[in-house]
């Protein structure tokens, strides 16, 4: 019985360490996201302007999703906005090659508007912010 405890508490601890590593992977993911839409607005010549421009044409609206689908399990939420970031930019990219406006400093633009715009319509969702739902019933 003894053995058995002690294997439940250490899949405990590493789950704590889990949950931990979230922020930081999340706050690293933003870092890189921000870098790739400043190289790719200044359009420097870099050789991690493309990587980190991808990382920010599918974190931003990914992001914005993710506050949106605040119901979800953790792994249903990324599945969800990962999905959902990935059909906004292929309908952004469609609309600016059928309307022939492609660039890639106004597909970028553009995404980063429509993620701003979703990320405030969940603000405007959510009556009262994070307070509400915090005080006691």
């Amino acid at each position: 019985m003894q053995a058995i405890q002690n294997i439940h508490d250490e899949a405990s601890g590493t789950e704590g360490a889990d949950h931990a590593l979230v922020p930081l992977l999340a706050g690293a993911a933003l870092a890189v996201a921000a870098a790739g839409a400043f190289l790719a607005f200044t359009e420097m010549p870099s050789p991690l302007r493309a990587p980190c421009t991808v990382v920010f044409m599918v974190c931003a609206p990914g992001f914005a999703v993710a506050a949106w689908l605040r119901g979800l399990d953790p792994l249903g939420r990324a599945v969800a906005s990962t999905a959902a970031a990935l059909a906004l930019n292929l309908l952004v990219a469609q609309a600016m090659l059928a309307l022939h406006l492609w660039s890639a400093r106004g597909g970028v633009a553009v995404v980063a508007g429509i993620s701003v715009l979703l990320f405030l319509f969940t603000l405007l969702r959510r009556p009262g912010g994070r307070t509400a739902t915090r005080q006691a019933p």
